[in-house]
Parts: structure tokens; C-alpha cells; sequence
């Protein structure tokens, strides 16, 4: 049904044979170069972390309801990690549908989501997440305990440390988050989803290889 692949950072890419999307495609802030997103979805959590491809399918970087090709997507309000709650909610969590499964993409939020946000975020299959901490995301333990609360599927970590990419802040090791979560591993290059039926039966941490 759909492909995910992990390019570094926060970026994910979702493929059908219909279209393409890509959650945050700015890779130059990590000091890679950003995603070709020309007739393709943009998808991000931070305005700051979209392309702005004129020539992108749709560039989407706010609350909102959108149809795109094999995609429905739900885009909800959240508060930045590095903001307090009473500012402005300048972050933006999704939550992706391709035919049955049900993705939710987080981006750098506080690991404090209200009831009203976790309903709107629903019942999801596969859980996006950043990991690395360093007061930027969040960190291994949040993101664990947010993890059980939505309690997915699968979880795909994403933002950890990686010695070819320049993050802002040092970012902690994948293996840290893996140990707090205590769930089984699958590593793969290219995760092929068939549907809802095919995903693990228990929790499972799903290691994305860069590529």
C-alpha cells in the first residue's frame, strides 16, 4: 500500500504509487541537502522545516483537513518543545491515513498532549517520533511515556544522534530510547506497509536505516 524511508532529522518520506510525502524536507538544517519535492507533498510540523517548493503538489504547515492522492491527513495545534503552553502553538502533529493504517507524525512538541489533542490524534497503527533530547525534542524517557499513551503499533524514532548530521543541539543515541521503551526491534532500509493486518502484533520499535 505504502513505503516509509528515513532520510535523517525529522524527515520521513511516504511513497504510493500515486504520489509521494515528505515530512519535514528541509535537510539543510542538518546539514544535508534538501528534498526534491517538486510534484510531491510537503508535510511540516514547523513552517521553518517546509522547502517551499513552488513546484510541490501542496505544501501543508498548519491545523487543517487535506485530500491528497492516496492520503487523508488531520493537522493538529501543539506546543513546541521549546515553548511553554500559554505561548502561541506554533507546532503542528498529523495524522496520516493511507487506506486502513493510520500514521501520526509528532515533530519537536512537549511530551504533554491534553485530551483534546490525543482525540484528535485518534487510534494510529505507526507512531513518528523525534528521540535525541538535548532540550530540542523530546527525549528518550518523554518520548517513551508519550509512545505507551498512544499506544501504536509500531514506532518509527527518528532525530537521534547520527555522526554525519549537524544537529543543533547533540542529540542522544537511538539505543537510549530502544532501552526505555523496552520493546522488540525490526530494522529495515524501506518499511513496506500492506495493511493495518500486516503490522506487528505487539509494541515494536522499527529502525529505519538512513538512506
Amino acid at each position: 500500500m505504502f513505503d516509509l524511508e528515513y532520510k535523517g532529522g525529522n524527515t520521513v518520506v511516504f511513497s504510493t504509487k500515486k504520489v509521494s510525502l515528505t515530512t519535514d524536507p528541509k535537510l539543510s538544517l542538518v546539514g544535508l541537502k534538501d528534498i526534491k519535492t517538486k510534484d510531491e507533498v510537503e508535510l511540516a510540523t514547523e513552517s521553518r522545516f517546509s522547502v517551499n517548493n513552488p513546484e510541490a503538489r501542496i505544501i501543508i504547515d498548519s491545523p487543517g483537513e487535506y485530500e491528497v492522492g492516496d492520503f487523508t491527513i488531520h493537522g493538529v495545534a501543539a506546543t513546541r518543545h521549546i515553548d511553554t503552553p500559554e505561548q502561541e502553538r506554533l507546532s503542528t502533529m498529523y495524522r496520516v491515513e493511507c487506506g486502513d493504517v493510520k500514521v501520526a507524525v509528532l515533530g519537536n512538541i512537549d511530551g504533554k498532549l491534553d485530551d483534546d489533542q490525543l482525540e484528535a490524534i485518534g487510534v494510529v497503527d505507526i507512531l513518528i517520533i523525534p528521540v535525541g533530547g538535548g532540550g530540542y525534542t523530546l527525549d528518550a524517557t518523554s518520548a517513551a511515556a508519550l509512545t505507551r499513551s498512544i499506544e501504536p503499533k509500531a514506532v518509527i524514532p527518528v532525530h537521534y544522534a547520527d555522526a554525519t548530521l549537524k544537529y543543533e543541539v547533540p542529540q542522544d543515541q537511538l539505543a537510549t530510547f530502544v532501552s526505555e521503551l523496552g520493546a522488540p526491534v525490526e530494522a529495515t532500509a524501506k518499511y513496506k506497509i500492506k495493511s493495518s493486518a500486516s503490522l506487528p502484533a505487539v509494541l515494536t520499535v522499527i529502525e529505519l536505516t538512513r538512506s
